[in-house]
Formats: C-alpha cells, sequence, structure tokens
C-alpha cells in the first residue's frame, strides 16, 4: 500500500476507530469498575486505571458467593440446545424455500416473513401455562423448546442460498443424492459462513436473555449467566458495584472471546448472504 494510499484512507479509519471506542466504552468501563473498589467507582473524576488494584477481593466475592461454573455451564447447554435446533429445522427450510419449487412456497415464505414481525414475548404466557401443565418448568427443556424455530434463521439461509448456483445442485442430483443429502453435504459446508454469521446473533441473544430464564427457571439449578448476575445483584452483591461488575464481566467474556474467534466468518457471513427476491 503506498503513502498517498494510507494517507487517503487515514480519516475514514480514525473516525472508524473514534466510533469503536465509543460502542466499547460501557464495556471498557465495566471492566475497568470491576478492578476498583466502590470509592473510586463513585468518584467525580473518570480514571480507568485503579489507583488501589482491588481485582482480588471483587472477583474473589464473585467465586465465592455464586456458582459462577454452574451459570456458564447453563449458558453453553442452553445456547448450544438452541443453535443445534435452530440450525437443525431452519437450513432444510431455507434450503426448500430457495431451491424447491412446490405449491404454497410463496405462501410458506410470507409466513416466515410475518413471523419476523411477532415480538418473541407474545406467546410466553401461553407457553408458561403449557410447561407449567406438563411439569417442565425450571429445567433444560422449558428453556431451550420455545426458540428451536427461529423465523430469522430460515430468512437468513433462504436468502444465503438463493446465491448459490443451481448447477450445483443439478450436479448433486445427477450424482443420484437426495435432497436430504443436498442439504446437510453439500449446501450446509458451502454455508458455513452464513451458519457461523447466525450461531454469533443466536448466542448472543439467548445468553444475554433475561426475560424467558426470569419467568420459567426458579432457583440457581438453571439460571443462565444473565439471571445469575441478577440473583448476584439482588442477594449477594447489594451496593457492591465492583464485584457486581466483575459477576458482569465473567458472564459476558465468553461471548467476547467467541466473537473474537469467530469474527472473520461472521464478517463474511454477513457480506456474502444474498438479498435476492
Amino acid at each position: 500500500m503506498s503513502d498517498r494510499s494510507i494517507l487517503r484512507d487515514l480519516p475514514r479509519l480514525a473516525l472508524l476507530t473514534l466510533l469503536g471506542l465509543l460502542v466499547l466504552m460501557p464495556y471498557i468501563w465495566m471492566v475497568a469498575a470491576s478492578l476498583k473498589p466502590l470509592d473510586e467507582i463513585f468518584r467525580a473524576s473518570l480514571s480507568l486505571l485503579p489507583e488501589r488494584f482491588y481485582a482480588v477481593e471483587n472477583y474473589g466475592k464473585v467465586f465465592a458467593k455464586v456458582p459462577v461454573w454452574r451459570y456458564l455451564w447453563n449458558g453453553v447447554v442452553v445456547c448450544g440446545g438452541i443453535l443445534f435446533f435452530q440450525l437443525l429445522f431452519a437450513v432444510p427450510a431455507g434450503y426448500a424455500l430457495a431451491k424447491l419449487r412446490f405449491p404454497g412456497s410463496g405462501f410458506a415464505f410470507g409466513a416466515v416473513m410475518l413471523g419476523l414481525l411477532v415480538p418473541y414475548h407474545v406467546p410466553a404466557l401461553p407457553l408458561y401455562v403449557g410447561f407449567s401443565q406438563l411439569g417442565l418448568l425450571n429445567s433444560y427443556t422449558a428453556l431451550i423448546a420455545p426458540a428451536t424455530i427461529s423465523v430469522f434463521a430460515i430468512f437468513l439461509f433462504r436468502q444465503f442460498f438463493k446465491s448459490l448456483p443451481d448447477d450445483l445442485i443439478h450436479a448433486a442430483r445427477m450424482d443420484g443424492l437426495g435432497e436430504g443429502e443436498i442439504v446437510w453435504r453439500i449446501v450446509l459446508p458451502n454455508a458455513w459462513p452464513a451458519a457461523t454469521a447466525f450461531a454469533i446473533f443466536s448466542v448472543v441473544a439467548h445468553w444475554n436473555d433475561l426475560f424467558w430464564p426470569l419467568i420459567i427457571v426458579n432457583g440457581t439449578s438453571y439460571a443462565t449467566p444473565a439471571l445469575g448476575v441478577l440473583y448476584f445483584r439482588s442477594d449477594e452483591a447489594g451496593d457492591d458495584f465492583g464485584s457486581l461488575m466483575a459477576a458482569a464481566v465473567l458472564m459476558t467474556a465468553p461471548l467476547v472471546l467467541a466473537f473474537l474467534l469467530a469474527q472473520r466468518r461472521f464478517i463474511e457471513g454477513i457480506a456474502t448472504t444474498g438479498l435476492k427476491g
């Protein structure tokens, strides 16, 4: 890259860096607050670096008072289970809407689009009543089952599969593959960028979800990370915001790590997902 091109791109890079820092500032402040004693957090002057390093006390209180590993494990099980079933249903559905011609396909795609408009809070009450009657409250099943079908995932994969060449599908059929084999052996391997992008959306949404776990979970046995932070705030932390910020850092750190590891695939999936009609 020439010096002239670097100079030309410098203002754009500086603006993007500034906007990135603005977006990250709440998280940076949260990490900084988790390293400080309480009296430094509420000072009038803003300083990210602590005068007294208080991380051992803040994080030690979290591990002493909260079953951190239980909350993180519950988050992994719930988010992993939801993602598995979402992909299991959304990939074939997206393929059918994108590449197959059948009566009612237009109506089915319209129903998917309408499903995007329905807030997930709407079916919460009937779902709660149903799980209560089945005796499934406070269980992994109740946490996972309502989110197993994602209309957003169906829409995303349908749009991505529209951009795949039809010759690839025809060649697979000529080789004797059935539609199911085409989906899992041909189409899905070519859709990993879209699958990774959706996985980031799904895991972040359900890892941070507080609405449904707060309704369905009672106690710490099946509490998800977001609910665990709420329990810690209510029962243990009180006004100790340093330890509360430490708990929040611990519960969000896996998401940050997962995104850093998958960011290349995430950006590629967003960039290459087609918008064909």
